[in-house]
């Protein structure tokens, strides 16, 4: 049975104006609707208390567990506005799923998909007017569940809240899509055997932050990690590697250390229906190297949600740079972006179904 939620609507919401303001430059991350999704659970009472509700501050205890033991997760999807005005996102149910496989690893409850996708559904109604409209603008939606039972003590909490917020966001790449050079990490690791690192949790993303800030001071858009072993390619602080052979088969490393991207996965089906082959396995390093070196490798490129796809020219490090930093976008990533973005504003079609629609048009 699926849950019954209420709406408050906010009794001072953004004015009309500002909010234009807003979408005409909206960034990323910086700017977040009028409402936001609540729903309350306690191991007595299960899933309860769904509710739209205005966007503010939580009143949270100093003695919250998430605060202490980091037992929380999230994910991130996007709303995109087609040209006859209705909305519509990308493939929720897979990040319903994620994130249920998310909460079972932090032991926290499973919210069913249906209202996971509800939850989204009636936060994008009611702040329709935020989702931004033309070129690739989006309005990210960030669903989260945290533990905030009262109590100091290493045990799985009892009262849990899941939320959705949003945010209008413009183009990842605000001068176009160009291709980044990488820092490689050999000190820090993201996850390992047996870890987190399958699971989309803020502990993740704080594991990278150090590397990350190392591989700005080195001209890197971003960090890759190796595996505990410093063989095997993972992934980078947020984002998914493919790597492209000569003859078009794609390569991604495959572990239980390593997130199940939906954007990954959703470009390695595009690039298989293109008759392209795809391999999900270990790749080292030196595979990387030597593929660069004697050209069986061409292209390679990072994925997730915020930037779609972005083209990797060179991966550096204290000893070696493989690849070129100059080096343009790649056919083939070059053609998967524009497929998979075509797919999400409703300019191509949708062979696989992955789009479902929140609102009507205009």
């Amino acid at each position: 049975m699926t849950l019954e939620f209420t709406l408050t609507r906010n009794p001072s919401p953004v004015a009309d104006d500002a909010r234009e303001r807003v979408l005409a430059a909206p960034g990323f991350g910086r700017h977040f609707t009028d409402h936001m999704v609540s729903i309350d659970w306690t191991v007595d009472e299960g899933w309860h208390d769904a509710r739209v509700e205005p966007y503010g501050p939580l009143q949270m205890d100093p003695a919250s567990a998430v605060l202490h033991y980091g037992q929380e997760i999230f994910e991130g999807m996007k709303a995109y506005r087609r040209a006859d005005g209705s909305v519509w996102t990308f493939r929720p149910d897979q990040n319903a799923r994620r994130m249920q496989r998310s909460a079972a690893r932090l032991a926290l409850p499973q919210l069913p998909e249906e209202d996971f996708i509800e939850a989204v559904r009636r936060l994008v109604e009611v702040d329709e007017a935020w989702v931004p409209s033309g070129g690739e603008d989006s309005l990210y939606l960030r669903p989260f569940m945290i533990a905030n039972e009262v109590f100091l003590g290493v045990r799985a909490a009892e009262t849990v809240r899941f939320m959705v917020i949003a945010s209008p966001a413009g183009p990842y790449f605000a001068g176009g899509v160009k291709p980044v050079s990488i820092w490689l990490s050999r000190e820090y690791n993201r996850a390992g055997r047996g870890g987190t690192g399958a699971a989309k949790c803020g502990g993740n993303y704080a594991a990278s932050l150090l590397p990350t800030q190392l591989a700005a001071a080195q001209g890197c858009a971003q960090v890759l990690f190796l595996d505990e072993d410093g063989t095997d390619l993972e992934e980078l602080g947020g984002m998914n590697v493919v790597l492209v052979k000569a003859d078009g088969t794609l390569i991604t490393p495959d572990s239980d250390s390593i997130l199940d991207g939906v954007t990954r996965n959703s470009l390695l089906q595009l690039a298989e229906d293109a008759g392209h082959k795809v391999e999900r396995r270990p790749v080292t390093l030196a595979e990387w190297r030597d593929g660069v070196a004697d050209g069986s490798i061409t292209e390679a490129f990072a994925c997730g949600t915020a930037a779609v796809l972005t083209p990797i020219a060179a991966l550096k490090s204290t000893e070696e740079v493989i690849g070129d930093p100059d080096a343009p976008a790649g056919p083939v990533s070059t053609a998967l972006r524009q497929q998979l973005t075509d797919i999400q504003y409703g300019r191509a079609e949708d062979p696989h179904g992955w789009m479902v629609q929140l609102t009507g048009a205009r």
